[in-house]
């Protein structure tokens, strides 16, 4: 029985490998399922086989967690893209043209020596 641990670094994560990484806990999630679903086949004590299940079920939420928190780190590395392009493109709109200004008091006074 193995329980692996995905870890992701802030902000290096990519989309290609937080895929990769969620395949991988899928397919671990697959196989604590079938082996939980096995236990009721196997020669042991009713104490023992409920402590099996007890630690598959609570390696099997884990994986699903960890699955989730992938999930939700996508979600906002998307989210941030999409207010980081949105942000970028109100700068480029902001620009100020000088053609559409008022010119100021300076630029009307005439001055006399």
């Amino acid at each position: 029985m193995q329980i692996s641990i995905a870890t992701s670094s802030s902000g290096t994560t990519s989309g290609a490998r937080s895929g990769n990484d969620v395949a991988k806990l899928q397919k671990q999630l697959r196989e604590l399922t079938e082996e939980l679903r096995g236990v009721a086949a196997q020669d042991m004590d009713a104490k023992a086989k409920q402590e099996k299940v007890k630690l598959l079920q609570a390696q099997i939420q884990m994986v699903q967690q960890q699955i989730a928190a992938i999930q939700r780190q996508n979600q906002q590395d998307q989210a941030d893209k999409l207010q980081q392009a949105q942000d970028a493109e109100k700068s480029d709109t902001k620009t100020p043209s000088t053609s559409g200004k008022t010119p100021g008091l300076g630029n009307n006074v005439d001055t006399f020596a």
